[in-house]
């Protein structure tokens, strides 16, 4: 196996207004666009990279073998069966940003009892986000090493 560039761990999300969700994570979460496959109103791949993260996104329909497995948030009283985590810089001005552009701040932004500062909030579709300062990566304060 070739030694990975990025996460190799990517969640995938489906919009039903793809091109619209990407332009809005690219303005409102800063999103950068990887890779975009689109027939005019239908993508069927997207690849959106923050940092050396990476979100994949399509479309979303209930006609394919993937769509049949999925749900939008509308559909299901709001509720999420997982989210994604992104970590940022400053998170107080993401949380602005992400404000501004007509996020949904469902956890306002706080000191995190484990570390870091950090927000949640649901994006254009009624997605669960979180994104904050704490890095699960970085060696605890005051110790050279991490703990597996």
């Amino acid at each position: 196996m070739a030694t990975p560039t990025g996460s190799t761990v990517i969640p995938t999300l489906r919009y039903r207004d793809a091109h619209l969700a990407i332009d809005w994570l690219c303005s409102a979460f800063g999103f950068r666009r990887h890779a975009v496959y689109a027939d005019e109103d239908v993508v069927h791949h997207a690849q959106l990279v923050h940092g050396t993260g990476m979100i994949m996104l399509g479309s979303a329909d209930v006609a394919s073998d993937w769509g049949r497995f999925s749900a939008q948030p509308d559909e299901i009283g709001g509720r999420a069966t997982q989210s994604c985590c992104v970590v940022v810089g400053d998170a107080d001005a993401h949380c602005a940003t992400a404000k501004a552009a007509g996020a949904e701040i469902v956890l306002d932004i706080a000191d995190q009892d484990y570390g870091g500062r950090g927000y949640a909030c649901r994006d254009i579709e009624g997605h669960l986000w979180w994104f904050g300062t704490y890095d699960p990566w970085a060696p605890p304060a005051g110790d050279g090493a991490g703990t597996a």
